[in-house]
């Protein structure tokens, strides 16, 4: 027998995030669930299947606490009917502070985060 390989080829470990959070374009804001999370992009669930235009750039807000929360501006990557994977575009210090955060308590060790912090600046 062979062993079985693994083809996944990402930079960034995904955390899988079960969380709510808002996505908002101009003058539209969706509420949307957030499958996995990671610092280069995120999944998320609609109540719909998603037929918004791929191309604009939409903003993510996840609030984790009432002082603390995570904005990223994105570009959809993949749409799958009401999934949505989404690539970061952008995101200011406060915000990768606080997914850094995030990333580096859910993979429970400092070395695969700075793998991922890396390859980010890649």
């Amino acid at each position: 027998m062979h062993p079985i390989e693994n083809t996944d080829n990402r930079h960034f470990h995904r955390i899988h995030f079960a969380g709510e959070a808002t996505l908002s374009c101009e003058d539209n804001t969706w509420s949307c669930e957030i499958i996995d999370l990671s610092l280069k992009g995120c999944l998320l669930r609609f109540e719909f299947p998603w037929e918004e235009n791929p191309e604009k750039l939409y903003t993510l807000t996840l609030q984790l606490s009432e002082q603390a929360q995570i904005k990223m501006e994105l570009t959809a990557a993949h749409v799958v009917d009401n999934k949505v994977g989404f690539k970061c575009e952008h995101i200011d210090i406060d915000s990768i502070s606080e997914l850094r955060r995030l990333v580096e308590l859910n993979l429970g060790s400092s070395a695969l985060l700075e793998r991922d912090l890396l390859a980010l600046f890649e």
